[in-house]
């Protein structure tokens, strides 16, 4: 029978977290994705592109959500039980309390583990296989991003202006500026030129009429005169990032970053490998994040179920609630910045690596003493 009982308890939080978990991801999964629009509306790629890049992002989500869902399913399905009598079922079959809160702290594990896989695999996975799709797709919509008038940076090293845009595909005006090296540069000015798909349709090139080339290295200038040239463009990947950041990182290089320059985990300038890699310092930032903050899960567990347990008395238990909520919602900021506060003292440094077990055994000794508990119920 207490089996059933708690398979019950279980399927209840279970099915509450994905239902509000879908919820709230796919709200701001939609949120993210209206602010995403630029890759298209800016960066001239194809819906299909910006649909599995958007995609890519619910992991992420999903798991910056996770721990916050937790604790709101935690807190609701045990105020549901409690309001509505339920939660006698447990007491009146002989279930203790310390044991009911066993079970929670146990169910916990599931989502810590959970979130580890999340943060640790999936969400670097996702996030580096999303720019790498986006760095390596081609740009659809190019003509519409040659605006009239308007200089037209397409990239951090081409600029493109159009007098005139005419509405059978000729241009006028066209002035071109490529940047290929620091101490090199081209400039193309043509007076007429059209946008022409590639054969396999993926890119575009510039065909240009009657204009000339300037080559300017080191100052020393060579100037090209034709009647028609082919510009290519399949090179140009519009304004896309092509390095990737600290969370797009495999968590495997990483740890073995962090375990090679272990003794400069602190230092603002050491990096790990060659140039345009990660300060040791992020590394041990992004290191932390992955790995403590699932903790937390386990104490928002042992704080909802502080539910189960009201005050002597009534007048603080109208308000016991909230202050639990507050609590909980307290903690959840906490962990977000708790990585910050390593690279106090080596003894703060530690203090806040252990600190989420601390909790676990405060919140822990707490119910014990509240729930008069046995230690054969342990």
């Amino acid at each position: 029978m207490n089996k059933l009982i708690f398979r019950k308890l279980s399927l209840d939080i279970i099915s509450f977290f994905l239902l509000s978990s879908i919820a709230i991801t796919s709200i701001v999964w939609v949120i993210q994705g209206v602010n995403l629009l630029d890759i298209v509306s800016e960066q001239g790629h194809g819906l299909k592109v910006y649909f599995f890049y958007t995609i890519l992002n619910l992991p992420k989500i999903f798991s910056k959500l996770l721990i916050f869902t937790y604790f709101l399913t935690l807190f609701v399905v045990l105020t549901r039980y409690e309001e509505s009598n339920e939660i006698l079922v447990f007491w009146t079959n002989g279930i203790k309390k310390i044991t009911f809160i066993n079970f929670i702290a146990k169910l916990s594990l599931f989502f810590v583990i959970t979130q580890l896989v999340l943060t640790l695999v999936v969400v670097p996975y996702t996030q580096n296989l999303k720019q790498e799709y986006l760095k390596n797709s081609t740009i659809e919509f190019f003509p519409k991003l040659i605006k009239e008038k308007r200089f037209s940076n397409l990239s951090k090293n081409l600029t493109i202006f159009v007098e005139e845009n005419k509405k059978n595909g000729f241009l006028g005006g066209i002035y071109i500026k490529e940047k290929i090296d620091k101490n090199e540069s081209k400039i193309i000015i043509a007076s007429k030129g059209r946008l022409l798909k590639n054969k396999n349709n993926e890119s575009f090139n510039f065909k240009l009429f009657d204009g000339n080339i300037t080559n300017v290295k080191n100052k020393e200038t060579i100037n090209i005169k034709f009647e028609e040239s082919i510009y290519e463009l399949s090179k140009i990947n519009s304004k896309t990032r092509q390095i990737n950041k600290l969370n797009e990182t495999n968590s495997s290089y990483l740890f073995n970053c962090l375990k090679e320059y272990i003794n400069l985990r602190k230092d603002s300038k050491s990096r790990c490998g060659l140039e345009n890699s990660f300060l040791i310092k992020d590394i041990y930032e992004e290191i932390f994040k992955r790995t403590i903050n699932p903790i937390y899960i386990i104490i928002l567990s042992l704080i909802s179920s502080l539910l189960i347990i009201k005050p002597k008395l009534s007048i603080f238990e109208k308000y016991f609630k909230v202050f639990l909520f507050i609590i909980g919602f307290l903690i959840i900021l906490f962990s977000e910045i708790s990585y910050r506060f390593i690279y106090l003292s080596t003894k703060f440094e530690l203090f806040f690596i252990f600190l989420p077990l601390f909790f676990i055994f405060f919140f822990y000794i707490i119910l014990l003493l509240k729930t008069k508990f046995n230690m054969r119920h342990l």
